[in-house]
């Protein structure tokens, strides 16, 4: 891979002021720029992830940037969609942009606008991640989808309950220390683990512990390339960058495999020249719900299958863990923006590998990795990510 990170922006995720996508884009897209060192006349075109089901009205977004940053009036700018992996679309976009040598600096942004939706629209926008022809009918909406995918890997690998609770509680643990996370609590262990009135089943076996969380947010970066980035404040390199895509319907396939991120990730290794996941120094993985997390640790090679519990019993994945996953907090309590998040998941990285990531800072940042997934392991993306 011949492209840097360069500079980027994130703002707090959660019930945000802003009343819009443009107002949070306005917040990001300037920021970023002038954390690069650059002058927004120095932007070739512009990347933006916002997804395209119904959390805005503003359904052609591409050129809102322009309210805030006029000085890109007349570049090109594209729109990015591809679900919850929205963010990671619209990098790749960047990304094939700049290795067609058609330009130097390119702004990728993703924002959403979630909290200002009801609750059971939110349940139905999200619902058009799955495939409507035999998903739509599913109790409890896009958590119903991966209720069933936690039931199948019960039902063949036994009840992993304990395992859930335990990145639940790790993950709100590590989002204690995250300045922009939705909800900064230590939950601890004993109430992840049981059923109560403030932590309900949502769609069983998943509880609210389990589930990512309904956000507004918005980050930025700006990507060069390589020789440019020699002469940048600071550069992370995308050292590998894979995008796969698996059938849309999870009657299609066998659903606890999570066959797209095992092959996403396979080439992403390859292509870094690395022999395994345990090579890298974290990942930022996509917990949109615990049990995507638990089929992750497989699919990314660090436990075989059926065994992803002991990676989070054991506290493999923990912050002093072999492999520290979500030291962000993750989506489960960073939050989900859907736009966002991939962005966000690539900012957070290019931070602790510059030393920058303040009380999430990890003590060996050297090597890191992302995965975003665009519904239930359909859009799979792998980045691995690296200071120069």
């Amino acid at each position: 891979m011949d492209a840097c990170i360069v500079g980027w922006a994130h703002t707090p995720f959660g019930k945000l002021e802003e009343p819009d996508i443009e107002s949070l884009l306005a917040r990001v897209g300037r920021a970023a720029i002038e954390d690069a060192g650059i002058s927004p006349a120095e932007i070739d075109a512009g990347f933006l992830g916002v997804f395209g089901e119904g959390f805005t009205n503003q359904g052609f977004p591409a050129s809102l940037v322009l309210q805030s940053i006029p000085e890109l009036r007349f570049k090109p700018i594209t729109r990015y969609e591809n679900a919850c992996a929205t963010g990671s679309a619209a990098i790749h976009g960047a990304l094939d942009f700049l290795a067609a040598k058609r330009g130097r600096f390119a702004l990728v942004l993703g924002a959403e606008k979630m909290t200002a939706t009801p609750g059971p629209q939110v349940g139905e926008i999200l619902l058009n991640a799955s495939y409507r022809k035999t998903e739509q009918d599913i109790r409890g909406g896009f958590a119903g989808v991966f209720g069933r995918i936690a039931e199948a890997y019960f039902q063949r690998h036994g009840d992993q309950s304990d395992a859930l609770a335990a990145i639940a509680a790790k993950n709100h643990k590590n989002g204690v220390d995250n300045p922009w996370a939705q909800m900064r609590k230590d939950l601890g262990f004993a109430f992840c683990r049981a059923e109560s009135e403030k932590n309900p089943f949502v769609a069983p076996p998943l509880k609210r512990t389990d589930c990512s969380l309904v956000s507004d947010g918005a980050a930025a970066m700006i990507i060069t390339d390589a020789e440019t980035a020699k002469a940048m404040q600071k550069a992370v390199r995308f050292r590998a960058a894979v995008q796969v895509n698996d059938y849309l319907p999870i009657a299609s396939r066998d659903i606890i495999r999570f066959e797209g991120p095992r092959e996403a990730w396979g080439r992403a290794l390859d292509q870094a020249g690395l022999g395994a996941v345990t090579d890298l120094s974290f990942v930022e993985t996509h917990d949109c719900f615990t049990i995507a997390e638990l089929l992750e640790y497989e699919a990314m090679g660090l436990t075989p299958d059926g065994q992803g519990s002991r990676a989070a019993l054991e506290g493999w994945t923990a912050a002093d863990g072999k492999l520290p996953v979500n030291r962000s907090g993750g989506l489960k309590a960073k939050g989900h923006p859907i736009g966002a998040t991939g962005v966000s998941m690539h900012v957070l990285t290019a931070m602790q590998l510059t030393g920058t990531a303040g009380a999430m800072q990890l003590p060996k940042a050297e090597i890191g990795g992302v995965f975003n997934m665009g519904g239930a392991a359909v859009a799979n993306y792998v980045s691995i990510l690296e200071r120069t």
